[in-house]
């Protein structure tokens, strides 16, 4: 796996697993067993997509006593949009004038078949 953070942070989410523990932690902090709950995987499966995370920087962790919270962190998430984005404008652009050239074709078709009555 690359080292650099985009690389790092895609790796990260390229697991469904990984993805819904995120999708968790968007709706506040939790507990590893917390986060295990609705999985049939191990409390140490869960532990381990959690050091992926972290290693991605996707997730930090605190400790309160003998609570330790896993909380999300979204910097990582933002620079991966930012990447996205930026490509988007360039899809979104091929789409646009693929869209007007079809266009072209069928009203010159269409136009050939009116004339093509007369």
């Amino acid at each position: 796996m690359a080292d650099d953070p985009l690389s790092v942070t895609f790796a990260a989410l390229a697991d469904p697993t990984r993805r819904a523990i995120l999708a968790r932690l968007a709706e506040g902090e939790a507990t590893v067993n917390e986060l295990a709950e609705p999985f049939s995987i191990s409390v140490q499966a869960v532990s381990k997509h959690l050091k992926v995370l972290e290693r991605a920087g996707l997730i930090s962790r605190g400790r309160h006593a003998q609570w330790r919270p896993c909380r999300l962190e979204t910097a990582p998430l933002a620079q991966a949009s930012q990447w996205i984005e930026r490509y988007q404008a360039v899809w979104a652009d091929r789409f646009d004038r693929l869209d007007r050239e079809i266009r072209q074709i069928q009203r010159r078709r269409s136009e050939g078949a009116d004339h093509g009555r007369d």
